[in-house]
């Protein structure tokens, strides 16, 4: 036989046989763009830790909402920062919230735009942790009602979907429990299933005004060396009743989306945190990489390790490009 004998540079020579034969591909409808609300009006002051991103005021927040969807965007994720906080993050279930002011302005306007809020008490409380704090631990069962007070909370404000990131035991449960009895049983759950005590958090923890005063998170967030755990937690969310799983970070933990892609069939998300986006823009700042060509990169990576959703902070450039 002639050598060689197979040729696949044959269906790489043309552009347009490149493309209709691409395996995978990213849409505008694969993205969800996370966002920071605060308190007020008028406000859109630039995060520093996070470039080209903003705390944004409700009415701000609706206006990037309506630019958002107008130019193809059709999800939006809520993180909060109050003006007060408590030992208990109890201002997260408050009905006149930033966050719960966002929705109602945002469907008042984009009614259309996708609305899942972030369901946490590490923004509200004042020692920065995700949960109740006693004696330097946090209490697991006392955290659920809170999560399920600030998921009902969200829901009566409008929210489509909600999305616990605190890692507590048996939360969706708790959080489901809530929102059937109170009448939102047709709101969705996307569960921070497998969230990583990551070091790619750090941008964020800036913005969101969340870094713990004291320890650390790695009694409820998880190990970075584990891979069965990731597995083993998103069993129990599924179990529990969540409707989307998730896994935090994306880009360093392609192996674990993979592992959890395999484990089911529901719709799996997984977020380009902070430090992933900094990273892109810092490297392409000093001129080592082509931004562009190196975020679609990143994110078509996510897409094919069997992410159907990518939240990340690259959406609204996405969108443009």
């Amino acid at each position: 036989m002639p050598f060689p004998l197979e040729r696949p540079r044959r269906l790489r020579d043309n552009l347009t046989l490149r493309e209709l034969l691409r395996e995978t591909r990213l849409s505008p409808l694969d993205l969800i763009y996370p966002i920071f609300v605060v308190p007020g009006r008028g406000v859109k002051a630039p995060i520093s830790s996070l470039p080209r991103q903003f705390h944004l005021s409700p009415d701000k927040a609706a206006e990037l909402a309506q630019d958002f969807y107008a130019d193809g965007g059709r999800a939006l994720l809520l993180f909060g920062l109050p003006d007060h906080k408590d030992e208990v993050g109890s201002s997260g279930a408050d009905d006149k919230g930033p966050v719960q002011e966002a929705i109602r302005s945002i469907k008042s306007r984009v009614p259309e735009m996708l609305v899942i809020t972030d369901v946490c008490l590490c923004e509200y409380t004042s020692h920065g942790h995700c949960g109740v704090l006693q004696d330097g631990r946090v209490l697991n069962d006392p955290t659920l009602k809170l999560l399920a007070a600030q998921a009902l909370s969200h829901a009566r404000a409008g929210a489509d979907l909600v999305a616990p990131s605190d890692m507590m035991d048996g939360r969706v449960g708790a959080i489901r429990e809530n929102l059937d009895q109170n009448g939102f049983e047709r709101v969705p759950i996307m569960s921070y299933s497998v969230k990583y005590a990551s070091a790619f958090y750090g941008p964020f923890r800036e913005a969101a005004n969340s870094a713990p005063q004291t320890g650390d998170r790695k009694g409820y967030q998880m190990d970075p060396a584990n891979i069965r755990e990731a597995a083993y937690e998103a069993s129990l969310d599924l179990q529990e009743g969540a409707d989307i799983l998730m896994v935090k970070p994306a880009g360093p933990y392609l192996d674990v989306l993979r592992e959890i892609r395999r484990l089911t069939a529901r719709p799996l998300a997984a977020y380009q945190v902070s430090g992933e986006f900094f990273m892109l823009c810092a490297a392409a700042e000093q001129g080592g990489l082509d931004y562009k060509s190196a975020a679609f990169e990143s994110l078509l990576g996510i897409k094919r390790a069997g992410a159907d959703l990518i939240l990340t902070y690259l959406a609204p450039e996405f969108l443009t490009w």
